[in-house]
């Protein structure tokens, strides 16, 4: 009996040491969502097989960010996973200003090619960092400070 239960628990421990089947979430359309978060700005992206088009808040992606590191932060999964030019990116943002968007953006297209295709997509993105959401937040200001930590001057005499 006790030689039985050993088996058992060895069995369950064998089934739970297995990794987790990850299945691709694909709509009617063959578009994968992915919601991305950065500060205070959230987007929800939509990528489906195209020319490489992004299009962000129906606006084209050079119009919508000017500066050259903001538009190569969104472009780095792409990149990572070797993808560039091969799907169609549709953005819709809000919130925060335009390098918290450009992470908001770079979140969400990670998640939503990591739900295109888990199996060949998963592994550089998750290396990387790009599947994590930034957990840093503005810090509240406190009552007598000056700002979030900046206290008034301190004169002894």
């Amino acid at each position: 009996e006790i030689q039985r239960e050993e088996d058992e628990r060895r069995k369950r421990w064998l089934e739970n040491a297995k990794p987790p089947v990850r299945e691709s979430v694909v709509d009617e359309r063959g578009r994968a969502y992915g919601r991305g978060g950065r500060k205070t700005a959230s987007a929800r992206v939509w990528i489906q097989p195209g020319f490489g088009n992004v299009v962000v808040n129906k606006k084209e992606f050079v119009e919508c960010f000017g500066r050259m590191s903001d538009r190569e932060l969104i472009l780095e999964p792409l990149a990572a996973t070797e993808t560039l030019g091969r799907f169609d990116v549709t953005v819709t943002v809000e919130g925060g200003g335009l390098r918290g968007q450009a992470g908001a953006i770079r979140h969400g297209l990670a998640r939503a090619l990591n739900h295109y295709n888990p199996d060949m997509y998963r592994p550089p993105l998750k290396r990387l960092g790009y599947l994590t959401r930034d957990p840093r937040k503005v810090e509240r200001k406190k009552i007598g400070h000056l700002k979030a930590r900046k206290k008034p001057q301190w004169v002894k005499r």
